[in-house]
């Protein structure tokens, strides 16, 4: 069985928690991130947007985000103020980096703020650093809360077939979207190719 191929319980390095939890909290933020930037950016368009690069409703980069911001600053939780700069300061350089490596592998950057004030070759914007800061307040103090009360309200034996198929499923769709990006032809192949296995 897939879930039971990962050791659910071992302790994550620097983080203090074990794999379970921290699984469950970087699908919880992924998903949450989609559904909050897909709205947000239906509204501005007037029309619906999916923000994430595969079909389903996954984000990873604020699964990677938030829960690399959140054990950075664990030492700064009590001051809002710190929290506030520092999370904008590095959520923004996070998506900076992820910018360059879309870059790289896809020849493409999955956002754009050029129509933005004050952006940098449309990947950052003081909008979204702004964002950010306030984001990492709200996470600090509500939102992990929330996240990991809910998160254990189910049985583990649920949670590890959730995550497990959760990690297949992005996987799969993740592997398909690549090979779209890379070759923009292979979906049109593959309804000829099934036009003629039925057809046959």
């Amino acid at each position: 069985m897939p879930w039971n191929l990962l050791p659910w319980e071992a302790a994550v390095y620097g983080t203090g928690t074990d794999l379970y939890h921290l699984l469950q909290w970087f699908f919880a933020y992924s998903i949450l991130g989609w559904i909050v930037e897909s709205i947000y950016m239906s509204l501005c368009a007037g029309h619906w947007v999916n923000r994430g690069f595969i079909f389903g409703p996954i984000c990873p980069i604020y699964g990677f985000g938030a829960l690399g911001v959140y054990y950075l600053l664990q030492p700064f939780e009590g001051n809002a103020l710190v929290l506030y700069f520092a999370g904008a300061i590095l959520a923004t350089t996070f998506e900076f980096l992820v910018a360059h490596l879309m870059q790289h592998f896809f020849g493409e950057v999955w956002w754009d703020y050029h129509d933005k004030p004050f952006n940098y070759r449309g990947i950052i914007c003081l909008e979204s650093t702004l964002a950010w800061g306030v984001y990492t307040v709200v996470m600090f103090y509500f939102l992990q809360r929330g996240i990991a009360y809910v998160t254990d309200l189910y049985p583990k034996w649920l949670g590890y077939r959730l995550c497990a198929a959760l990690i297949l499923y992005y996987l799969a769709d993740f592997g398909a979207h690549v090979l779209f990006a890379r070759h923009p032809e292979a979906p049109e192949k593959a309804r000829e190719f099934r036009k003629r296995i039925i057809n046959r």
